[in-house]
């Protein structure tokens, strides 16, 4: 991640934008010409596949890049970034971007974030082949609090902007298996649930869930 200095700089280096929620903020495909530093919101990755399956790659919240990979490579988007709820971010431009970079000596700071999500990828996988659906959910629900609220630790929290079935891609499950394992979290106060909202209602609670042993 970059240090607070240098992405209150690069911030200044591009224009802000507003997105409404459910927008299309990067589009798989189009061109690398730019990229998003995510100020506020919360927002999706997912990749389209022929045929129209969708797979789930990541939640990225404030002070995330978005779509540098493709600005770096030259490459179209191979992913599409769409907004779960209204987002505000600054648009990077291209070539002003790696100058900031190269001038700023950040090479191995962006080097760092992209390992840092492939660990975050091995990650995932492997907790889809060895935990319980409940066990992926806590620990899904603990990062979005993370991106939405960092540091919070006995306040309530609500989680806005999440459908049952993003829920349940995000944790590699059917909807009807998400909705179980939501049960469960609510029967042990955990959380509440209402419509495109999670509600953490006890932050210890739903650690001991996520770090329950298969």
């Amino acid at each position: 991640m970059l240090s607070d200095e240098a992405w209150r700089e690069l911030l200044g280096q591009g224009t802000t934008r507003t997105f409404r929620e459910r927008s299309v903020m990067l589009r798989q495909g189009s061109a690398g010409t730019h990229l998003l530093a995510l100020t506020d919101g919360l927002a999706k990755v997912v990749c389209r596949e022929p045929g129209g399956v969708v797979t789930w790659l990541a939640f990225r919240g404030p002070g995330d890049l978005l779509g540098e990979v493709s600005v770096f490579n030259g490459t179209p988007r191979t992913a599409e970034v769409v907004s779960l709820t209204p987002c505000t971010a600054v648009v990077l431009e291209a070539e002003r971007f790696r100058r900031f970079v190269e001038r700023r000596g950040l090479v191995v700071d962006l080097m760092r974030q992209a390992l840092s999500r492939l660990r975050e990828s091995d990650a995932h996988r492997t907790e889809l082949l060895t935990l319980p659906v409940v066990v992926r959910l806590a620990r899904a629900l603990l990062r979005l609090v993370e991106l939405t609220a960092p540091g919070a630790e006995s306040d309530v929290v609500r989680l806005t902007g999440l459908s049952q079935e993003e829920i349940a891609q995000a944790i590699g499950v059917t909807r009807n298996a998400a909705i179980t394992g939501l049960q469960r979290l609510r029967e042990s106060g955990a959380v509440e649930t209402a419509r495109r909202a999670i509600v953490i209602k006890d932050m210890k609670v739903l650690r001991d869930w996520a770090t329950t042993a298969p």
